[in-house]
């Protein structure tokens, strides 16, 4: 599950030159003999302001600094194989443990290399991971790396209120999901979406799920890398033109809501979903359903101030929603935000399916069936968490590809 980095050709020693504009200078020295901030790291994919996944990550961090007296960051973003050719995570990680850094935060999946790399040469320095699952016991290929924290939130919950105002709001019966790449993680997330919107078209709007289409189409990235994935603006360009009127989207990148915008000036129907941040419609506010968003920011000052204190200890934490307010900024991993262009009429039904998925509703129970029909889960049995996380298809119902290449 890895946005691998493909090149790893460049001289560390390059880095300076390369970074020195890209973070800040060293803290000065504190008067009187004060202690020194305590400087933590954060590596990120993308833009820190892509309105979307990094841009989520970059205010959790500055959330550190406000709500946690003594802390800075120092950060690099466009963490890719387009933006930093010949470099690796790891080396930049060791660019800010250079500088001052005395935690490091992976944020992406592709940086999963580069972060046990890095916990394995500096095996005293606290090291977050975002999204992966190297430090999970119970999982795949557990490191036991003793200072590799893991960090992950359920986001399927954010996905299945996606797909419940997807399906409440079409006008077509057909619902795409502009998906990145192909990985557990993704496949998980888009079969979220869709048993989110089946269930708003069986439960609430008492339609047969047959005449419900869900299809997803990937580019190859999170976000478009000009000459390596396919161009997000054209596919949900398509989606749009081939009539599936709402689009949920899976990238760090505005592209299904630019494009509804544009179609909505023409006089056509098209409205879309936004993922990661929690500003994802200011983009464009008329077309935009809601934001399925992380709030990273109490999960980061809880573990940096644990690091701080000396109680670090290894972990995998999949945190969901805080139920009593999942919009709380001090308390709520995960977080869903209606937007300007959702319905009146449908924004209670939303609040009805967040207190049932609060209360106990489970839409990973069976039946159940992968999408090449063979079965996942029987009758009334609700998947484990590793059926969830690791998912080796999509589940039937959906269109599109279950498997790179296939």
């Amino acid at each position: 599950m890895l946005r691998v980095f493909a090149i790893r050709t460049i001289a560390f020693l390059a880095l300076g030159t390369l970074l020195s504009s890209c973070a800040p200078p060293p803290a000065p020295e504190q008067p009187g003999g004060a202690e020194k901030p305590y400087t933590f790291g954060l590596l990120m994919v993308g833009p820190y302001n892509d309105h979307g996944w990094s841009q989520a990550q970059f205010e959790a961090g500055r959330y550190v600094e406000q709500k946690s007296p003594g802390t800075r960051m120092l950060y690099l973003d466009k963490v890719n194989p387009a933006d930093r050719p010949g470099t690796t995570a790891a080396q930049l990680a060791e660019s800010l443990l250079a500088r001052g850094a005395r935690m490091i935060i992976f944020n992406s999946d592709d940086m999963e290399d580069g972060a046990i790399e890095f916990c394995r040469t500096h095996p005293d320095v606290p090291v977050i991971h975002v999204s992966g699952d190297s430090a999970w016991k119970e999982g795949r290929d557990p490191k036991g790396l003793p200072n590799l924290v893991n960090v992950m939130g359920r986001i399927e919950y954010s996905k299945m209120m996606a797909g419940l105002v997807a399906a409440l709001t079409t006008r077509t019966g057909k619902i795409a999901y502009l998906g990145p790449l192909i990985n557990d993680e993704t496949r998980r997330l888009v079969a979220a979406a869709y048993l989110g919107a089946r269930y708003g078209w069986t439960e609430y709007l008492k339609k047969d799920p047959a005449t419900l289409s869900f299809k997803v189409t990937w580019i190859g990235f999170w976000f478009n890398l000009p000459g390596v994935t396919a161009d997000p603006t054209q596919v949900a360009g398509q989606f749009y033109g081939e009539g599936y009127d709402v689009v949920i989207s899976g990238l760090d990148s505005p592209e299904a809501l630019t494009e509804a915008r544009k179609f909505h000036q023409a006089g056509k129907w098209a409205r879309a979903v936004q993922y990661a941040s929690e500003t994802g419609c200011r983009e464009c506010p008329e077309v935009c359903l809601g934001t399925m968003y992380f709030n990273w920011g109490p999960y980061f000052k809880a573990k940096i101030e644990q690091a701080r204190a000396g109680h670090w200890q290894p972990a995998f934490d999949w945190v969901g929603p805080d139920w009593n307010d999942i919009n709380n900024p001090d308390t709520s991993m995960i977080g869903f935000k209606p937007g300007p262009a959702l319905a009146a009429e449908t924004a209670p039904q939303l609040e009805r399916f967040i207190r049932e998925l609060g209360g106990g509703l489970n839409l990973w129970t069976g039946p159940l069936d992968y999408q090449d029909g063979t079965p996942f889960l029987p009758p009334g049995m609700p998947a484990t968490d590793q059926q969830v996380w690791y998912l080796p298809q999509l589940v039937k119902g959906i269109q599109g590809q279950s498997v790179a290449g296939k």
